[in-house]
């Protein structure tokens, strides 16, 4: 278990307590609101407060910082310099370090369901340029070689890493998740008690609630369709979700999605069609939500069972539509109209 990642998800949540008894204090009703690309998607930001387009701007910057600092494919970042180090120690911006660091205990955590070092994998299937293809057996076997979170060095406190030779690693999986946390904790001291960060591909962090001081309603996206299936409410908290309608091709009437199974290094199908998960930790949300779906529901639940230490709440999204959600989410969470009809399990 990685004990540093634990100590700092646990203040994460004790800081988000706080900062919910001040939601609604003296906001603003007009919001600042804008829309960026950055980490190869849409993000739509929404802050109240007086001061909401200054902090909003400050926000921005902030995206655009983690982005040149954690992208796999800028060759200025730290992710890139490390990707062709050579087997060497690489010297790393320290927020990519200590963010690889943890990334790999949530690795060491999942059995290593998370795995960052999938990378070549997923270029091998194309998802990072559209140019799809499905490799053969001998490939799969070849890149799933090349796949162990455990073979990473990380110096977080020298700020510096080494990657053996012919592995490659890409943060994607949690980038947004701790840039989500970054913000939060950012807007939070600079007197913002009430903004709604859609940090993209179902990416969310909700600081505090509304400024009328209900929570934040986030529609969960039917994996099946073009509709939602369900809300959640949410207030100083992160939602994360993965699932295979978010990148995939088909091919020869088979489709095939972007989140690997890293035993295999072809798509994980364990009967879900998404995985949703609400934690105080942006990190997390991002992190599980990935890791989840590589479980399947069985594995995933008891996982859930076996980590209390871990602050989060997890809603499983069968392939055949129905439901599955932890028992921290059984207020939080209702069926969208139009899917009254839907199974919902409780899991305890």
């Amino acid at each position: 278990m990685g004990r540093t990642l634990v100590r700092k998800l646990t203040a994460l949540a004790l800081t988000g307590a706080l900062a919910l008894s001040l939601t609604g204090c003296g906001v603003q009703q007009k919001p600042a609101e804008t829309r960026i690309f950055a980490m190869d998607t849409v993000m739509s930001l929404t802050v109240y407060g007086k001061d909401g387009q200054q902090a909003m701007d400050r926000a921005v910057d902030t995206i655009y910082r983690m982005d040149r600092t954690l992208s796999a494919t800028d060759s200025a970042s730290a992710v890139f310099e490390l990707n062709n180090g050579a087997g060497e120690w690489v010297d790393m911006d320290p927020e990519a370090a200590s963010l690889l660091d943890e990334a790999l205990q949530l690795g060491e955590i999942t059995g290593g369901a998370l795995d960052v070092t999938a990378y070549s994998a997923v270029k091998s299937w194309g998802f990072t340029t559209g140019s799809y293809r499905v490799p053969d057996a001998q490939e799969l076997r070849t890149l799933a070689e090349h796949i162990d979170y455990s073979a990473v060095e990380v110096d977080a406190e020298g700020a510096r890493a080494r990657l053996p030779k012919g592995m490659s690693l890409d943060l994607g999986a949690v980038a947004k998740g701790r840039t989500g946390d970054l913000l939060a904790r950012q807007l939070q001291e600079e007197g913002i008690s009430s903004a709604l960060l859609d940090l993209g591909q179902s990416s969310i962090q909700a600081v505090g609630g509304k400024p009328d001081g209900s929570a934040w309603r986030i529609g969960l996206q039917d994996p099946a369709g073009q509709g939602y299936l369900a809300v959640v409410e949410l207030e100083d908290m992160a939602m994360g979700t993965s699932g295979g309608y978010q990148r995939f091709f088909e091919h020869s009437g088979e489709v095939y999605w972007h989140i690997l199974d890293p035993d295999t290094a072809a798509p994980a199908r364990t009967g879900l069609g998404s995985v949703t998960v609400v934690s105080p930790s942006g990190l997390l949300c991002d992190g599980l939500s990935t890791a989840l779906f590589v479980m399947g529901e069985a594995r995933g639940t008891q996982f859930w069972r076996d980590h209390p230490e871990l602050p989060f709440d997890v809603i499983f999204v069968r392939e055949d539509g129905s439901v599955a959600l932890t028992a921290g989410l059984e207020e939080a969470f209702s069926l969208a109209p139009g899917y009254e009809d839907r199974e919902v399990t409780l899991l305890t």
